[in-house]
């Protein structure tokens, strides 16, 4: 059975593929020791839901892609760019999720029978935890085979 298991892990090892993710977390954040520099950059998978349909099993998740914002201390220059890295850790994780779905959505995940269903809702964070980060919110839907027979 493609259960919870096969899922979450099928993910990780997508998210671990992309050259632009170092670290993959699942469960809850807040225990997730944060501090340390050398996970980023990180995406962490949260399973919200899972709807037992007709023959399929609904994973609605969450991604979180981020990394940590790295702050010059020269002098702002550019205030559309400012003085640290935030739009070029939004421009790569965007591309992460961006990837993760292109391959739930027609690739390589959904040949596997691993699917996305309707379309994902991405969402920017800036400083969202005790460290300075960056990154996307990606919450989708994906239906898996549901093989458990009752006969």
């Amino acid at each position: 059975m493609k259960g919870f298991y096969q899922v979450t892990d099928t993910i990780k090892n997508q998210l671990l593929a992309d050259v632009n993710v170092n670290t993959v977390t699942t469960g809850d954040i807040t225990k997730i020791d944060l501090s340390k520099q050398t996970m980023f950059p990180l995406s962490h998978i949260i399973v919200n839901n899972v709807n037992n349909e007709d023959n399929v099993l609904r994973f609605s998740m969450s991604v979180l892609s981020m990394d940590i914002v790295d702050v010059s201390k020269e002098a702002v220059v550019d205030i559309f760019v400012g003085n640290d890295n935030e739009q070029d850790i939004l421009n790569t994780q965007l591309a992460v999720l961006n990837k993760l779905a292109q391959v739930l959505r027609g690739g390589t995940l959904h040949q596997d029978l691993y699917q996305l269903d309707g379309n994902p809702s991405l969402e920017p964070f800036y400083d969202r935890f005790e460290n300075e980060m960056a990154g996307w919110a990606m919450t989708f839907d994906v239906l898996v085979n549901n093989d458990i027979n009752i006969c």
